[in-house]
């Protein structure tokens, strides 16, 4: 009576077009020319990162693309403020813009609301890369905030224009829109988060719950990997975390398990085959 444990992927995890498409990029142009800077780390997985390293990806930091000339460079899917294409007019960069489209309509919502004079909020995670480009479209002007009670912490005007980062959760946005108008203000709520990322919680849960245990893979730097790492614990106590395969612990399971492995929009699906094949040896 054979006890393996019985394991299953996620067919809705893995990257968003978005990763898909700067990556497909970039490896066609490894491909070409053998090496290639990136702006920032293209993906927030290390493990994804390493490998395209192993192709000849120079991932470089704002001081180093100061200090380039005449070379090509990578824009990732998070987007970059318009101080980085006047740099690269500067120093004679071509970049390769990889910005997902979706990063794209919401930095130009914001410049014309901008442009406007509306007072904008930003509902989103101080330092990252995507609400740097965002932030970017208004001179640093806009306020970037994480939660509702550090919103509240301002001098808030009577009008609100109100925006999101792309993978921030819908229910969080309409509820601190819902607050700040039982608090008398006017708020016009740009929903621009992206449905491929936040149509995942649903997909998750429903995944999760059919599992006796479930294998989350996820780099630790990745915001959306945190987001939905909660979503599928809340579900299934029986989540773990990992970022690499090799922090898949055999004394987690039980033979004959029901195995459901899961990841963030940055965890590439490679790697968890490599999860399930190893659990498929337990």
């Amino acid at each position: 009576m054979p006890h393996h444990l019985s394991v299953r992927i996620d067919p809705n995890s893995g990257f968003c077009f978005g990763v898909i498409y700067a990556i497909q990029m970039a490896e066609d142009l490894l491909e070409e020319q053998g090496y290639l800077y990136c702006l920032g780390d293209i993906v927030h997985n290390d493990e994804e990162v390493e490998r395209l390293q192993r192709r000849g990806l120079r991932i470089i930091d704002y001081e180093q693309l100061a200090a380039l000339r005449n070379e090509a460079v990578l824009i990732r899917a998070h987007g970059e403020p318009p101080a980085t294409y006047q740099m690269a007019l500067t120093n004679n960069l071509t970049l390769i813009d990889a910005s997902c489209p979706v990063v794209l309509k919401l930095q130009n919502r914001i410049k014309s609301s901008f442009d406007r004079q509306e007072k904008i909020f930003i509902y989103g995670k101080h330092g990252h890369a995507e609400v740097r480009g965002l932030l970017g479209q208004t001179h640093g002007e806009a306020v970037v905030f994480e939660n509702l009670d550090e919103l509240l912490r301002y001098e808030l005007p009577q009008n609100i224009t109100l925006y999101s980062q792309t993978t921030k959760s819908t229910d969080s946005f309409y509820r601190i829109k819902e607050q700040l108008e039982g608090r008398g203000h006017q708020v016009v709520a740009n929903d621009t988060i992206c449905r491929q990322v936040s149509n995942r919680d649903k997909d998750l849960r429903r995944f999760v719950a059919q599992f006796d245990q479930i294998v989350f893979v996820s780099g630790t730097k990745s915001s959306n990997g945190k987001v939905l790492y909660q979503v599928c614990k809340d579900t299934n106590p029986a989540t773990h975390f990992v970022s690499k395969v090799e922090e898949v612990c055999p004394s987690w399971f039980k033979p004959g398990q029901t195995v459901g492995i899961c990841g963030a929009t940055s965890t590439p699906m490679w790697q968890m085959e490599q999860v399930r094949d190893t659990l498929l040896q337990f």
